[in-house]
């Protein structure tokens, strides 16, 4: 897929709290969490410029976080009331193209920014990454993701979007009820209607299927892309995934 050159943003807002994860690490917040020499906000920033991309936005609310932002020669923008919300500033702000990832996503590799993005069907307005279970399992045994199981197997996010065109703003609002959800997969997969959630009920709605569906509802060409590396799907939620991602970085 051939497309003017995108920006990114790396989503780095806290939910509010004390995040268990920074606790455990002993830092203010989970993006300053240091892996080897550089903090995890700095190893996703560097993995997006080795990826090709310039321009990098951080939604952070944090003082903390932004002033490690503007360290790394981004772009600090104020985080919204969740995810969702931040990303639809944030497309407003740097248009699209534009991918969005965490500033969790530690293994980031910027392969697998390249490949996701070569790989987004032409006629999409929006795409996510996702990784199949056996992927992950070769990848990463005993991590713990979350899974949504379709006929075509079951399926756990990467954090990498990709919204290609400005319609994909169309989508947030899908994206705002999705995200209250995320840890309730039969409550998304509700919002198919009767007639698909009957196929999924019976094993005959494929991932693909699904995803389309949701988009034609949001008003838009959603797309979904299959990650080449199970690891792509490993982010630090749980203080078991950074023992993880420390041991595989050595």
């Amino acid at each position: 897929m051939t497309l003017a050159d995108p920006a990114a943003l790396i989503l780095a807002g806290s939910r509010g709290g004390e995040d268990p994860v920074a606790r455990y690490a002993g830092v203010t917040d989970k993006a300053l969490i240091p892996i080897g020499t550089d903090t995890m906000l700095a190893r996703v920033t560097a993995a997006l410029r080795n990826a090709g991309i310039e321009r990098i936005g951080v939604s952070a609310n944090s003082p903390a976080v932004r002033t490690e932002a503007a360290r790394l020669g981004t772009e600090p923008l104020p985080a919204a009331a969740g995810p969702s919300a931040s990303t639809a500033d944030a497309l407003a702000l740097l248009g699209a193209p534009l991918l969005v990832t965490t500033g969790d996503h530690a293994l980031l590799d910027p392969t697998w920014v390249n490949d996701f993005i070569a790989r987004v069907p032409a006629d999409a307005d929006v795409a996510v990454l996702l990784a199949r279970r056996d992927a992950i399992e070769r990848a990463a045994p005993g991590s713990k993701r979350t899974y949504l199981r379709f006929a075509d197997g079951d399926w756990s996010g990467c954090n990498l979007f990709y919204l290609a065109t400005p319609q994909a703003s169309q989508v947030i609002a899908l994206w705002q009820s999705v995200e209250r959800d995320r840890k309730r997969p039969w409550r998304i997969v509700r919002r198919l209607g009767p007639a698909l959630l009957l196929r999924y009920l019976l094993g005959r709605l494929s991932l693909s299927q699904a995803v389309a569906h949701l988009g034609r509802t949001a008003g838009v060409t959603a797309a979904v892309v299959a990650a080449t590396d199970g690891l792509a799907a490993v982010d630090v939620d749980k203080p078991a995934d950074l023992d993880f991602v420390r041991a595989r970085l050595g």
